[in-house]
């Protein structure tokens, strides 16, 4: 029971993600999201009784998806084909899901209840980002961490919702711009 559970939880979150980046956080409702995800009237709200509830369900099913992705090779150029696929993903088949990540940050600018949850997720990954990068040679890992996430952020939106869109990169394109820039990183130490 807890595997049908943890399906519909899943299909609640995914589906709640594609209204979000079809319709915006207003048109999020549960009713929105029972059609969307073909489950009978009053599903979503049996598992999410608030708004806030199923806000945070999204939430939690974009972490939960970025955490799938978080196991990077722990060499430079190992590290640089991983944050390539990351991103390229993220602008190809996570599309959606970074349209849906673009709306809760606008949000959590609003709600602090989202705020502390959508915060919590980032230093999650700039923490991790961190480590690798202290394994590969980083002097000021923590620094570097917020410079390849915020690359990675900026690269992102630009690739989805910014003036970029239209031509996003390619793969081999975002592998060589990675390996440029965790050269730079890596190359030359602060100080």
């Amino acid at each position: 029971m807890a595997g049908v559970t943890g399906d519909r939880i899943a299909l609640i979150g995914d589906t709640a993600l594609e209204v979000i980046a079809r319709d915006g956080m207003r048109g999020l409702t549960h009713r929105a999201v029972d059609r969307a995800a073909g489950l009978p009237a009053g599903s979503t709200s049996y598992y999410a009784r608030t708004r806030l509830a199923l806000l945070e369900l999204a939430v939690a099913r974009i972490v939960e998806l970025d955490h799938v992705e978080l196991d990077p090779p722990e060499d430079v150029a190992g590290f640089a084909e991983y944050i390539a696929r990351f991103v390229h993903g993220a602008i190809t088949a996570g599309r959606l899901r970074m349209i849906a990540r673009y709306e809760f940050a606008l949000e959590a600018t609003r709600r602090e209840e989202l705020r502390a949850i959508y915060d919590r997720a980032g230093q999650a990954l700039r923490v991790r980002a961190a480590e690798v990068l202290a394994r590969v040679g980083s002097a000021e890992p923590e620094r570097h961490a917020r410079m390849l996430v915020t690359w990675c952020d900026g690269l992102i939106f630009d690739s989805v919702a910014g003036a970029g869109s239209k031509s996003p990169p390619s793969l081999a394109e975002l592998t060589r711009s990675t390996r440029d820039l965790l050269a730079a990183i890596l190359r030359h130490p602060a100080g």
